[in-house]
């Protein structure tokens, strides 16, 4: 598995103890979380969506990327998709290299890529009672601050 979505909580531990190879000195991983506040609100939880198809399709193909572009052992990326609660993973990028230059190069360019090209939306909601849709930067119309209000 190179990049996957998943409706169920991420195990973190499991994906990270998949990666370890005798071979490799280094290795980076990356979680990002709910969290409580954005935008100047507070928010409650997040939804994500996804086109599964293109998404599964362009994450194999960043995947793919980073092995080509990045001296690296291993690699490994799960998205949420679904209803999540505050201080739960949204994602998780782990890359195993020989040195951990590479490793913290290639996971660095693993999320830019991910969160700008893969048709993932988040909606956010908020504690006024608020939520709000934001697009994937570069699957739409490339403006990153475009959300719908109130839907």
């Amino acid at each position: 598995m190179l990049f996957d979505l998943s409706s169920e909580p991420i195990e973190v531990n499991c994906l990270r103890n998949g990666m370890i190879s005798q071979d490799c000195g280094g290795f980076v991983a990356f979680e990002g979380w709910v969290r409580d506040y954005n935008d100047g609100k507070a928010v409650l939880r997040l939804e994500y969506e996804a086109y599964e198809e293109l998404a599964l399709l362009e994450g194999h193909r960043i995947m793919m990327e980073a092995l080509d572009r990045f001296p690296i052992k291993d690699i490994s990326c799960v998205h949420r998709v679904g209803l999540l609660d505050l201080k739960e993973v949204a994602v998780w990028i782990g890359v195993s290299a020989v040195h951990r230059g590479e490793a913290f190069d290639a996971c660095r360019y693993l999320i830019d890529e991910i969160k700008s090209r893969v048709p993932i939306w988040k909606k956010e909601f908020f504690t006024d009672g608020s939520k709000a849709w934001t697009r994937c930067h570069k699957c739409a119309d490339g403006n990153n601050n475009n959300q719908r209000e109130n839907e």
